[in-house]
């Protein structure tokens, strides 16, 4: 006979800096947090978008009506934890099926003090924030006073000039070597490393790392705020700026940095490590109204 399991009805609220509240129940960690609201349209991936460095500061919202129903596994990580401020779901399925399942999404997010709130008219959500932009927002399970949390909202610092990659890069270099046997890996294994390669980790997937594993690239993973001297030292034949989270001109190091190694070395730009590449050959960013993820 299956065992039923026990749902949590601890009531939940969305507020946006523009006055707008959503209402939800907890499937979660409970507690208070701020980011900026955004959508992802992915139809599954969501332990992949959870863990993925460049949410770091931000509250994601699935467009996707159901998550959770093939629950959650080691192996299907783009880092080592979550980083997003919080997950907005339609309907939570408690019950994980799935021959990779290790786990469900529930327990995942309250072991790991992540917020996550279902029930939400995730629709809705997201063509307001389609209309009106993305913008700060706070989700709470203890403070249900509406007014007080459209006002914490409008007072959280949001994602302009923060440096929200020192908060996911590694402390200190080190050599990537997949923890996933031949078979897991995207493509054919070289036969030996033939490209010694340099990531710089602004909040880098591990994906990332496997695609390049599987070209034949040895890869040294090094912190954000490596100087060019550091990088050049490893004589690699390539460099890579990973993506990332927040505002690319709140990290003035890094754009220093690859201002430097420009001319002497190829470099490749993904995401946030694009932008930085652009703003040190003297280009301008500017935050769209919503980005697209998914």
């Amino acid at each position: 006979m299956a065992k039923t399991m026990k749902r949590e009805n601890q009531r939940a609220l969305v507020a946006l800096e523009d006055g707008t509240i959503f209402e939800g129940t907890s499937f979660g960690a409970l507690g208070e947090k701020t980011g900026e609201v955004v959508f992802n349209t992915s139809m599954m991936g969501y332990q992949e978008i959870l863990t993925d460095p460049s949410y770091k500061g931000q509250i994601v919202t699935m467009t996707y009506p159901l998550i959770g129903n093939y629950g959650v596994n080691e192996e299907d990580v783009e880092s080592m934890q979550p980083y997003v401020e919080g997950f907005i779901i339609r309907e939570y399925s408690p019950i994980a099926s799935n021959w990779r399942a290790q786990g469900n999404l529930g327990q995942f997010l309250k072991d790991r003090g992540i917020m996550g709130i279902e029930g939400v008219d995730t629709r809705a959500l997201t063509k307001h924030i389609r209309t009106a932009g993305a913008m700060k927002a706070i989700i709470s399970t203890q403070d249900m006073n509406k007014d007080r949390l459209i006002e914490k909202a409008k007072a959280s610092p949001g994602l302009v000039g923060q440096d929200l990659v020192r908060e996911v890069s590694c402390s200190a270099p080190y050599p990537w070597k997949s923890r996933f046997p031949a078979s897991y890996r995207p493509l054919s294994p070289s036969r030996d490393p033939q490209y010694r390669i340099i990531a710089m980790d602004l909040g880098i997937k591990h994906n990332i790392l496997r695609l390049l594993d599987s070209l034949g690239c040895d890869i040294t993973v090094v912190p954000a705020n490596t100087t060019a001297d550091e990088i050049l030292s490893f004589d690699p034949e390539g460099i890579v700026l990973s993506n990332g989270p927040g505002d690319p001109e709140g990290v003035p190091y890094a754009i220093e940095t690859t201002r430097e190694l420009i001319g002497k070395k190829p470099i490749l730009g993904i995401c946030l490590g694009h932008q930085i590449l652009g703003l040190a050959l003297g280009g301008r960013t500017y935050k769209l109204k919503f980005g697209h993820h998914g």
